[in-house]
């Protein structure tokens, strides 16, 4: 336990932090579970729409420094590609 009042008022700060980051972390990861079962799922348009909110949830977590900015790259281009394989494997 913290000894000094400034201690203390860290502390409230760090558990007010972890909880609401924990909250967008899982908010974030529910949004790309979702892209992901529409792909497999084979609704494609969904899939797309679904990316949209996705794309702007990783670059609003990247922006509040939740994740790295290159991993919400990676992911969205992930996601992307994904679905545009999916995408030519209904055409052929």
């Amino acid at each position: 336990m913290p000894n000094t009042s400034t201690a203390y008022k860290r502390l409230r700060q760090s558990e007010k932090r972890r909880a609401r980051n924990r909250a967008r972390r899982s908010a974030l990861r529910t949004q790309i579970r979702k892209v992901r079962a529409a792909v497999l799922a084979g609704k494609l348009d969904e899939a797309a729409t679904e990316l949209r909110v996705a794309a702007k949830r990783l670059d609003q977590a990247a922006a509040g420094n939740l994740i790295h900015i290159n991993t919400a790259g990676r992911l969205k281009s992930r996601l992307s590609a994904a679905i545009k394989k999916a995408q030519q494997t209904a055409a052929a």
